[in-house]
């Protein structure tokens, strides 16, 4: 008995430190995830204005020849997969990963892929799949610029007719406690005007092809931003979802094995007692 109350020390021991870590991680990653909603609550608006001022640009400038707007078959595609650097983040990552992985199951060899997040990259390139991108120690701060070389890569990839979609795939956030995976078309855009298109009465110089030369590559830079802010917030709310749940569990687990240990001294001084009685009634 003695032995087994020197094991369940040493267990509680163990899991107190581990305790420590876990609140210590929940503690940090409440303080980043504070930051980052600050981030995302004031970069939010200016892209969803973005979007919304191209969708109405779009629908009047009637029916142009631009090559991001021009479909073709698919026979290659290119998914941006926002991941995170590190783990202990609970189902964030799995989950961002098992939804591409669904998606492109069947045209394995016909998909490339650009991962952000170490995570991501390790994971992707060991199960063989063609990683032409890889931006990592990024996610939980990304920059505009980090966006812009994306951007910049796909959209190189897309004019040379080396891929004939883009597909971006991240984790939007919607509360500390749930974030929803989304998988949204970069290009060809199809963000035209429906139906009831407006009849135009802008006039676009030089032309609206090169008016769209600009806001298209805009527009995706800043809809990959936007994702990145979305997935940096969300991998947070995600940790600190999964430490608050590891030092709950922890602290359950202590107050078990406090048990087990009480009832195991207590068996264990039974035992001597009873030995003690024993021992004075042989004597006599």
């Amino acid at each position: 008995m003695a032995e087994s109350t020197r094991d369940i020390k040493r267990r509680i021991r163990g899991i107190r430190n581990t305790r420590q870590i876990t609140k210590a991680m929940e503690l940090v990653s409440s303080a980043k995830l504070r930051k980052a909603r600050e981030k995302l609550e004031t970069t939010r608006p200016y892209f969803d204005t973005v979007y919304e001022s191209i969708q109405e640009i779009l629908s009047t400038t009637g029916n142009i020849s631009h090559p991001f707007l021009e479909k073709r078959e698919v026979e290659k595609s290119l998914y941006i997969v926002v991941t995170a650097d590190r783990g202990l983040a609970g189902g964030y990552n799995s989950n961002i990963m098992r939804l591409v992985e669904n998606e492109i199951r069947d045209k394995k060899e016909d998909t490339l892929l650009v991962v952000v997040g170490y995570k991501g990259r390790d994971y992707f390139k060991r199960r063989g799949y063609n990683v032409v991108g890889e931006f990592v120690g990024i996610t939980e701060e990304p920059f505009f610029s980090d966006a812009q070389e994306m951007g910049k890569l796909v959209m190189d990839l897309y004019e040379k007719k080396e891929i004939d979609e883009v597909k971006l795939a991240y984790t939007k956030f919607i509360t500390t406690i749930s974030q929803e995976t989304n998988v949204i078309k970069l290009l060809p855009s199809d963000i035209k005007g429906g139906e009831d298109k407006k009849i135009s009465v802008v006039e676009y110089e030089p032309s609206p092809e090169e008016v769209l030369d600009y806001l298209i590559p805009k527009y995706i830079e800043s809809t990959i931003y936007g994702a990145l802010m979305e997935s940096s917030c969300s991998e947070q709310g995600a940790r600190r979802t999964a430490m608050e749940s590891a030092t709950d569990n922890a602290e359950e687990m202590i107050d078990d094995l406090t048990i087990s240990f009480n009832r195991a001294r207590q068996a264990a001084i039974t035992s001597e007692l009873s030995e003690i009685v024993a021992g004075a009634e042989a004597l006599k």
